[in-house]
């Protein structure tokens, strides 16, 4: 199955400004044929979300200046994972649950030197306000169960909103159809039906949806889609376990 260009709707875009014009310098040019040996990294800051089907890094830019919302219809060790690495990029995360005793390891394990938590726990509607900033960015992950409320706690600037559903329920239409990427981990083949429909996926697309393998996303919009493979590292695997669909 293709992973279609969804690369490019996982990654971060680059703004880029005009300041001050500065000392007037010389250019520097390099021939076309003398590229290759500069073997410069391409590509934007975020977090590797998993490996597309050519092996690639499939990595999602968390960390906007403008709100970003996230669906993901799938398992709580898939939020759990990217939990885990927003904070290795440097993200505070807030954490609201109705479970909180499942995110506790979690949340204790990401604690800083100093004991100052990485990974805060709030009971559902009482998230207070975060001061997100681009020096301070953060990510909300609502694990509210089928039926999230609206939340107190939006997404805003440098503040990204992650809703994790476990499966398609009465309220997911609206998320994803008011998201800016929507994740679908493994679901029937009824729910594959209604979330082809909201998405616009192709039938091929549409049909695999109820055979991915566990710690299997395929994350799209309307308009891209790319299938990301998480494969959980040792200390992660040690955290959490192995990759699992259902809890």
């Amino acid at each position: 199955m293709s992973g279609g260009t969804g690369l490019s709707a996982l990654r971060s875009r680059t703004w880029v400004g005009r300041g001050l014009i500065g000392p007037r310098r010389g250019r520097h040019a390099v021939p076309v044929d003398g590229l290759d040996a500069l073997a410069l990294p391409l590509g934007d800051d975020g977090v590797v979300v998993g490996v597309d089907p050519d092996g690639e890094p499939a990595v999602l830019g968390l960390n906007r200046p403008s709100p970003y919302d996230i669906t993901l219809v799938g398992g709580l060790w898939t939020a759990q994972v990217l939990a885990l690495r927003a904070v290795g990029a440097g993200t505070r995360v807030a954490v609201e649950t109705g479970r909180a005793a499942a995110w506790e390891v979690l949340a204790q394990a990401t604690a800083d030197d100093g004991g100052a938590p990485c990974v805060t726990l709030h009971d559902v509607g009482r998230v207070p306000p975060l001061g997100a900033s681009a020096g301070s960015p953060v990510v909300v992950v609502r694990d509210c169960g089928t039926r999230p409320p609206r939340g107190r706690v939006v997404s805003a600037p440098w503040q990204s909103v992650l809703t994790l559903l476990p499966y398609v329920s009465p309220v997911a239409p609206r998320l994803m159809e008011k998201s800016s990427l929507v994740g679908v981990q493994r679901v029937s083949p009824d729910e594959a039906e209604q979330i082809g429909r909201i998405m616009g996926l192709p039938r091929t697309e549409t049909d695999a949806l109820s055979t991915l393998a566990d710690g299997v996303t395929l994350w799209c919009t309307p308009r891209d889609r790319q299938l990301a493979m998480t494969r959980a590292t040792d200390a992660e695997s040690g955290l959490l376990g192995g990759a699992r669909r259902m809890d």
